[in-house]
């Protein structure tokens, strides 16, 4: 097998996140973006000492779990949702095998095995979200071009391509409402001629629309990202999109200016064109004030069951601090507040500590304190100890350097909430290897047709 060589054969496995295992010649090919059963063309794009890596070029037979037809008119293509021709069952227990296969591996690794050496600890499995479809509520989609010099799109990004961009007019992982506003504002810049923003020479207007809408309250916030680099009355835009006959209540409609050279969603200047620069959206009770870049679970109803099963593995906490590490807007800190003396959130974005602020306010809950910086630097400064720890940090998991500062705290119990197995796996070898046992964990998906899941593990410090 050498590099440049093209073979086809069946996807025995799919391994997180979407990792492809295909048997040549008896080594072992990684070939993303398949699904388990198919049989595949593939080139080999690198090739070094027991490892090899191959691009997907074809799908030649259909996997037998594929048992449904497409929900939307972009896939495959799309990048987004990975899994939509496979029933929702069948996706759950496929992330349900490559997270416990993860988790296996690290306690094996770290000696939390039994007297016949395997993982001991308890799985309680995966919890599906309570809808499949339209279940988040926020997209980002840029404008483009689907291929070259093509008619203005606005959507995703196509598979595997920087550039290419496929209109999302029909997705379905959001309300029909976000489609209804694409398709308008597309349709209106379309017939305007306006350039989109082209990330090879920086020149352009158009970069993104960003739209959020709430589950609880259907409030929608629509966000227009655009250069400074042309001038043009968005108003009539704006009353177009106001008419639209939709199920929910546009709220706000904002001007979002971005100069940046980076792909990224970020204000320069944000102008207000209609309404409000914020939504109201509602979890397990409390109430969470949201401005256009607020972190907040994409899953407002899955977000609920999460939620739920950390306050379940929480347990009792009266008269009890809690540290929530990497608390975002302090989502999980208030509903963990009503039930404990004191929690403590630390996050680094600035915006994230302030909007936590209102909203435990708002709440009505007066035992929450909420600190901005970085965790490694921001737990040196604070003298109150903990007595449970709650840790939900980014997709890379904790940094190495803080690690060892939150094992010197010696709580008895830890919860860590991951969106990253992998990430997961390789933090808990250090906790266990420092004297913590993985007690139980379970599964939470928020993202139902692609590679993602959540993974909420409780931690008990041994004692001697």
């Amino acid at each position: 097998m050498k590099k440049g060589e093209i073979y086809e054969d069946i996807v025995e496995k799919i391994d997180f996140p979407n990792k492809g295992r295909v048997c040549v010649e008896g080594e072992t090919v990684t070939v993303k973006n398949a699904i388990p059963g198919q049989k595949i063309r593939f080139l080999i794009n690198k090739k070094r000492k027991n490892k090899a890596e191959g691009r997907l070029m074809e799908v030649l037979e259909t996997s037998p779990l594929e048992k449904r037809p497409p929900l939307c008119s972009i896939f495959p293509s799309c990048g987004g949702c990975m899994y939509q021709t496979m029933e929702y069952a069948d996706q759950l227990v496929m992330k349900e095998r490559q997270v416990r296969e993860l988790l296996d591996t690290a306690l094996k690794t770290s000696g939390q095995t039994d007297e016949n050496g395997n993982p001991e600890y308890v799985f309680e499995g995966i919890k599906g979200s309570p809808r499949e479809t339209e279940y988040r509520n926020k997209m980002e989609f840029s404008f483009g071009d689907e291929y070259k010099d093509g008619p203005l799109s606005l959507g995703l990004h196509k598979k595997g391509s920087t550039y290419d961009v496929l209109t999302a007019g029909d997705c379905r992982i959001v309300h029909p409402d976000f489609t209804a506003i694409l398709r308008c504002v597309l349709t209106y810049f379309s017939e305007k001629g306006v350039r989109y923003y082209h990330k090879l020479n920086h020149e352009g207007y158009l970069r993104h629309l960003l739209i959020r809408r709430a589950e609880k309250t259907g409030e929608i916030l629509v966000n227009l990202v655009t250069t400074s680099q042309e001038e043009h009355n968005l108003m009539p835009l704006v009353s177009k999109v106001l008419e639209l006959p939709l199920e929910g209540r546009i709220v706000g409609f904002l001007q979002i200016v971005n100069d940046s050279l980076a792909d990224v969603v970020q204000s320069d200047e944000t102008r207000v064109l209609f309404g409000q620069d914020y939504f109201y959206e509602s979890l397990l009770g409390l109430n969470f004030k949201i401005t256009p870049f607020s972190f907040f679970q994409t899953n407002s109803l899955g977000a609920e069951v999460l939620y739920s099963t950390v306050r379940d593995y929480v347990g009792e906490t009266k008269d009890k601090t809690i540290f929530d590490l990497y608390s975002g807007t302090g989502t999980i800190a208030q509903i963990l507040a009503p039930v404990a003396r004191k929690v403590i959130g630390v996050e680094i974005v600035e915006e994230a500590v302030e909007a936590a602020k209102e909203n435990a306010a708002a709440n009505g809950l007066k035992n929450c304190r909420f600190l901005a910086g970085d965790v490694l630097k921001v737990i040196d400064s604070i003298t109150k100890k903990p007595d449970f720890i709650v840790l939900d940090p980014p997709r890379d998991g904790i940094h190495p350097k803080a690690l060892p500062k939150i094992i010197q705290y010696g709580v008895d119990k830890m919860v860590y909430i991951s969106c990253k197995p992998t990430s997961l796996a390789r933090d808990l070898e250090v906790l266990i290897e420092a004297g913590y046992r993985v007690e139980k964990v379970c599964l939470v998906d928020l993202f139902p047709g692609t590679v993602h899941v959540e993974t909420i593990v409780l931690l008990q410090k041994e004692t001697l």
